[in-house]
């Protein structure tokens, strides 16, 4: 029978740091998105899906760019949930991220384990890890929970034993998941049941996508003879599988990922009426296989490719040395870049299983696409036949889904508890306790008694905001003082409603208080409007306020934020003079970290000083939450010198 238990895992790691405490108003950056001119030739429910509910920006979620990258050893909470032959890992305080999957009767590490904790700007609010097995819920993109803490509590599992029960509320769209792994007895599969409810009466737009990291000397196979390429010049076209041309000029297996020269993600298009499974297998025929019920459709491919971008991009995430990999993915669409409707009190649920695979080698690496995937499917349905994984979920659902926790052993966010407090939502076997709720929920839960925000503390930027349509309407209704006109503000800019935004926002500034949370949303206000130089008035002037409270000093994580969106704002309008008084503002601690440091660099390209800006890349430096495809430093290189872009520094994605 499955057990499960506390571990420890101690792991090189980058410390998260604080989260920005600045609101996300920006609109998303570097979020793959397709050229709209490439629906009009792509199936009708998918052109649909693809325009449905895209997210302007990851409100409420706030922007996690506080870690750096120098690691050292550290103490993670892990979870071991076993049977006699296989062993799972799981990682509660970062997303229930399972860290590793071995199989005890070979040896054999089914996924791609990082030596590593190294986060990078790769999930919708920033910080993200690679490797494992991880849940991604909320929008196209790695989910915002990548590096937060989950609820978890042993469950007792379909036809006896323990289960191990990841749950959490997920903000950006306001939705409570769950997320059940128990391995039967004798079983080589990790069996995973997940849950999305919508406990609202709307209709809710939804999309999860389950990605494996798996070592990129494997051949990738699935049962589909076409997939969907999208790459990163945001084009999205049917190609043949497995010999499709990637935007090189050259057509090549692309099932084997070193065989790519561009980064790419392939969507396997497979048939309705096939199984759903998807493997990575080495020479031997040996590897992991993934497989669900039918509600969970998609399979994908993801590849670094050989290009200097892709290879820079797999040393910046994990050890030297180490080995790359590729991702196998599972998902709701036939793309990550499709959103489903919910519709009010309704779910989806399903059951995926991971584990060992083994078929004739010969036949796995032979040129026959169709007999390879045909011996794959034939290895999968004798090791776990397909009415096997339907028959567990039914047994699943018909009780263990609604079981309570047992024994708690982690606690993620008081988001959820106050959720339920304010809406009356009951969710059998999701508890959300108002014991979980926290200092950045009191005061929410003070709006909700009294009806008044309660004022900051001197010195205290303003918490995390709320945004839903319920918490909208009690802050327009709430007394008007500053800091509530802020917090209204950021609800009405989140709902679309943006004049109606800088009008609370203007608002607030009309009254006494502190300045600069207001001064800083109607900048991004003018960013996004376009209007450069306002926006890089109201940034200085937001500094300048900030720098005049006495109680917030100047080196505080909130100056270090304001300060490097003033710099950056001054520079896009042509304020070069301006920008250098306010970055030699900043502590010397600051202005040494890497993002400063390349900040640095542009100012002095703006001022003309092309030597001393190139001094700056020859000396070195890491923007350690530089943009996945991000291109910005390789373009200011570019307009430094003609000589080529240093290995340190290539992070381009495109031809």
């Amino acid at each position: 029978m499955t057990t499960v238990r506390r571990a420890v895992l101690t792991l090189p790691a980058a410390p998260l740091g604080p989260d920005n405490p600045l609101p996300a108003l920006r609109g998303l950056d570097g979020t793959p998105t397709v050229d709209p001119r490439a629906t009009e030739e792509l199936p009708r429910d998918m052109a649909r899906q693809l325009g449905y509910a895209p997210l302007r920006t990851v409100l409420p979620a706030p922007v996690r760019d506080g870690y750096g990258r120098d690691r050292v050893p550290t103490e993670l909470d892990a979870l071991v949930i076993e049977n006699d032959r296989v062993r799972a890992t799981v990682l509660p305080g970062l997303g229930g991220r399972v860290h590793s999957l071995h199989h005890k009767p070979t040896g054999r590490e089914l996924v791609h384990r990082n030596p590593v904790f190294q986060p990078a700007a790769f999930a919708l609010n920033g910080a993200w890890f690679a490797g494992g097995i991880e849940w991604n819920i909320g929008a196209t993109g790695h989910t915002t929970l990548s590096c937060s803490p989950v609820h978890a509590a042993v469950v007792p599992a379909p036809g006896g034993g323990e289960m191990l029960r990841l749950w959490e509320w997920e903000r950006l769209r306001d939705l409570p998941f769950q997320v059940d792994l128990w391995l039967p007895e004798g079983s080589d599969f990790l069996h995973v049941g997940v849950r999305i409810r919508n406990p609202h009466e709307r209709t809710v737009p939804v999309y999860w996508w389950s990605n494996t990291a798996v070592p990129e000397d494997r051949r990738i196979l699935a049962p589909a003879d076409t997939a969907w390429l999208h790459g990163y010049e945001r084009g999205l076209r049917r190609v043949p599988v497995p010999v499709a041309e990637d935007g090189t000029g050259v057509a090549e297996d692309r099932t084997y990922p070193r065989r790519s020269v561009l980064p790419a993600d392939y969507f396997y298009d497979v048939p309705d009426a096939d199984r759903r499974w998807i493997a990575a297998l080495d020479e031997h025929g040996t590897g992991l296989v993934q497989t669900s019920t039918d509600l969970l459709r998609g399979r994908k491919l993801f590849l670094w490719g050989t290009a200097r971008g892709g290879r820079r991009w797999q040393e910046w995430l994990t050890a030297p040395g180490a080995p790359g990999y590729a991702e196998i993915q599972a998902g709701l669409a036939r793309t990550q870049l499709e959103h489903l409707r919910l519709e009010g009190g309704a779910e989806f649920s399903w059951l995926e299983a991971y584990g060992p695979l083994a078929a004739a080698p010969a036949t796995v690496h032979g040129a026959d696409w169709s007999a390879a995937r045909t011996e794959v499917g034939q290895a999968l349905e004798a090791a776990l036949p397909r009415t096997a994984v339907d028959a567990a979920y039914e047994a699943w659902r018909a009780g263990p889904a609604d079981a309570e926790p047992v024994t708690v052993l982690a606690t993620g966010s008081g988001w959820g508890a106050l959720e339920v407090l304010a809406q009356g939502h009951e969710l059998p076997g999701t508890p959300f306790p108002a014991s979980t709720l926290g200092e950045e929920q009191e005061p929410w839960l003070e709006l909700l008694r009294t009806g008044v925000l309660p004022p900051l503390p001197d010195g205290v930027p303003p918490g995390p905001p709320v945004v839903a349509g319920h918490w909208r309407d009690m802050l327009e209704t709430a007394p008007a003082d500053p800091l509530t006109e802020y917090h209204l503000g950021i609800a009405q800019w989140h709902a679309g409603d943006l004049a109606q935004a800088v009008r609370s926002w203007e608002r607030g500034l009309q009254q006494e208080g502190v300045r600069w949370p207001l001064l800083y949303c109607l900048a991004v206000a003018d960013q996004e409007g376009g209007h450069r130089a306002r926006a890089a008035e109201r940034f200085a002037e937001a500094f300048d306020d900030l720098a005049a409270d006495s109680v917030v000093a100047v080196d505080s994580v909130v100056a270090a934020a304001l300060g490097r969106g003033a710099v950056a704002a001054l520079l896009a309008a042509g304020c070069v003079a301006q920008a250098r008084a306010l970055l030699d503002r900043l502590p010397e601690e600051v202005r040494a970290r890497g993002a400063f440091r390349f900040l640095a660099a542009r100012l002095l390209l703006a001022e003309g000083r092309k030597a001393e800006a190139r001094a700056v890349f020859d000396a070195g430096f890491e923007v350690a939450d530089l943009r996945e495809g991000a291109e910005v430093v390789g373009e200011v290189w570019s307009a430094l010198t003609d000589d080529p872009l240093p290995d340190a520094y290539e992070f381009r994605m495109r031809p």
